[in-house]
């Protein structure tokens, strides 16, 4: 296949890959006019049975969770998932086609580290300097269809990072970073085919997207979960934010977008409530000012109280610094609730359910928001001091003497990652009548 200055070909006459083969030698010997500069698109499949990734494996399924490191989406049976790799795909990659019976096929443990082999065993062989990039097949979001891209890269320059220069009217590029290797992949996939027993193709022409090192290899194009806008999106992905929602205490100095904010709080006005009513109220805290003369006063209701316990300065002292994490955020947030629309039954034991009903409404309502932060990369931790000194909040914030704060929320963007959630078995929450 012929395009503007480049040219795209099968290599034939490589034989069936098995354990332990030399790919390096095998592509040599099938394609021994290899020159400098060439790219070479190697199917990962071929480089998975020769790194002996066939495993014994009666169930699929078993084999897939094995490899999964996050469940993205599940429709039936089918799942798309993050595997070991740091890719998002279907089935982690897990493969049971061209494969002997009772068998499934991996993806290749480190496919950098493989086409790095490969480069250095054609530069050993044929004394050329080629690119090497090893393909897999994807599927996209919002595309149907499939078609090649890089898991793994070596001498090739996978990304062309065209921020900062210009178009040809002359207008700034701000945002386009090209995905070089998944072009060159797609492209060899065209002259490969899923079928045709031809798992190696050649790209010449394009000189100038090999590097003289080896590079940062495919790895580079794994978008991280901080920066992927799409990570959450599908049922499944809610269920993920409620999981990945971490209480968070240290944050950036980064500012937080006020709209992020605003659109959490239209999530969580979607909680369940009682008779119709909406019994929640948000009051942002964006300026330093506002927050500082909050937390001010906080502080010095919260020592008098503590004082008047009998607490000790030094207890004293090291009490009111586990508030730092309200202090040191760079966004508050103070929910409120209200009991506007309460029924009132004239004793104590229905009046005490009716308030319940209204506090389990307002925690739904501040859980919606806590989760609906985390699907906007923003962090967050619930403190409950503002309940302690209601009175005191509604001074300082200037609130109508029927809003009573619930806590307050600490927003910001993470100073680091959160350390992996332990597991727990919800069966030890359940009773069956």
């Amino acid at each position: 296949m012929s395009g503007t200055g480049y040219r795209v070909r099968p290599v034939a006459g490589l034989p069936e890959i098995r354990e332990g083969d030399d790919l390096a030698k095998l592509i040599a010997a099938a394609a021994p006019d290899l020159s400098d500069g060439d790219v070479l698109l190697v199917t990962s499949k071929i480089v998975s049975k020769a790194e002996g990734r066939i495993v014994e494996a009666t169930d699929r399924e078993a084999a897939i969770d094995a490899e999964t490191v996050r469940v993205v989406a599940r429709r039936g049976t089918l799942r798309i998932v993050e595997n070991r790799q740091g890719l998002v795909m279907a089935a982690a990659g897990v493969d049971a086609s061209n494969t002997p019976a009772g068998t499934v096929l991996l993806l290749p443990e480190d496919p950098d580290a493989s086409a790095r082999a490969i480069r250095a065993g054609l530069r050993e062989t044929l004394g050329v300097e080629v690119g090497v990039i090893v393909t897999d097949t994807f599927g996209r979001p919002w595309r149907s269809g499939l078609t090649d891209v890089a898991i793994g890269a070596a001498g090739v320059r996978v990304l062309d990072d065209l921020r900062g220069g210009t178009d040809a009217y002359g207008n700034p590029l701000s945002a386009t970073v090209v995905a070089t290797a998944d072009e060159l992949a797609a492209a060899g996939d065209l002259v490969k085919g899923k079928a045709s027993g031809l798992p190696v193709a050649v790209v010449r022409g394009l000189p100038h997207l090999v590097a003289a090192d080896d590079g940062e290899g495919a790895r580079a194009m794994v978008r991280g979960a901080r920066d992927d806008m799409f990570r959450l999106g599908t049922s499944e992905a809610v269920r993920q934010a409620v999981t990945q929602r971490r209480t968070v205490r240290a944050f950036t100095d980064a500012p937080v977008d006020p709209g992020a904010v605003r659109r959490a709080v239209a999530a969580a006005v979607t909680a369940p409530a009682p008779h119709h009513t909406t019994p929640w109220r948000f009051v942002l805290l964006e300026s330093p000012e506002s927050r500082t003369r909050l937390l001010d006063a906080m502080r010095e209701a919260w020592i008098a109280d503590l004082r008047r316990d009998g607490k000790t300065e030094e207890s004293i002292a090291k009490r009111v610094r586990r508030g730092d994490v309200l202090r040191n955020a760079p966004y508050l947030v103070v929910p409120c609730l209200v009991m506007d629309g309460s029924h009132t039954y004239g004793d104590a034991r229905r009046d005490g359910a009716e308030r319940e009903m209204f506090v389990v409404a307002a925690g739904a309502g501040v859980q919606n928001f806590l989760v609906a932060l985390a699907g906007e990369r923003l962090g967050s931790a619930w403190v409950s001091s503002t309940m302690f000194c209601r009175e005191v909040v509604r001074e300082v914030l200037d609130l109508p003497a029927d809003w009573d704060p619930m806590g307050a929320v600490a927003v910001g963007h993470p100073a680091e990652e959160p350390r992996p959630r332990p597991e727990r078995d919800a069966g030890g929450f359940i009773e069956v009548r």
